[in-house]
């Protein structure tokens, strides 16, 4: 699916999947060409690129989710707030994939059309051989067969470890949404800089997004 880009001056992302498959990896990966082995429990962050001339014309806005969707409301209001999709799960885990079907199911419950433009991604490629013709390779067959011919949505397998197709993934969501994004050294520079804000569920703050 895609659309154009809305007439504002940012675009926001919002990255779902359950506890564990990598979400935030892949962030960290994209924007700070880092990566952490331990998992760290997500409550909700916003992470911000601001626009550069040449390769991103408009702010991106990437938040973050816990995967535990703890406060319903908020979950739909993420979703009605978001311009397109990532949607993550674990290639080694068959759960995980099950949940991204009831978290596509929300999205379009909230927002009433099949034109949300989303990008599945199957993570941690690293933790199975490509030739395996075990568990992980059987749902990624499954998985591609799923999100591309029923979902009629993008699908990428990734591994945020060893910086498999990472880039490869923003760049297809942002091509969905007709929006251009050349990763240039302009914009490799100024992906070092994003910071993320930390959001909390209990009380509302300010959502500013600072990137030098």
């Amino acid at each position: 699916m895609s659309l154009s880009v809305p007439p504002a001056d940012s675009l926001k992302l919002l990255v779902l999947g359950a506890a564990g498959v990598g979400k935030t990896a892949l962030i960290q990966r994209f924007l700070h060409d880092s990566f952490e082995p331990r998992h760290r429990r997500t409550v909700e962050e916003l992470h911000c690129l601001a626009p550069v001339p040449g390769a991103l014309p408009i702010r991106l806005e990437i938040l973050d989710t816990s995967g535990s969707y703890s406060f319903p409301a908020m979950l739909k209001l993420r979703i009605r707030q978001a311009d397109a999709f990532l949607l993550v799960f674990s290639l080694n885990d068959q759960d995980t994939f099950q949940e991204l079907e009831r978290l596509r199911e929300e999205i379009l419950l909230v927002r009433g059309d099949l034109d949300a433009p989303m990008v599945v991604v199957g993570n941690q490629t690293d933790l199975f051989p490509g030739v395996d013709t075990g568990p992980g390779q059987l749902l990624s067959v499954e998985a591609a067969a799923v999100a591309e011919l029923q979902w009629e949505c993008g699908y990428l397998e990734t591994s945020a470890k060893l910086d498999h197709r990472v880039r490869d993934v923003f760049q297809d969501l942002l091509r969905r949404v007709n929006l251009p994004c050349l990763l240039s050294p302009a914009l490799e520079r100024r992906r070092a800089s994003a910071e993320p804000e930390k959001r909390q569920h209990r009380r509302r703050r300010q959502h500013n997004c600072m990137v030098s």
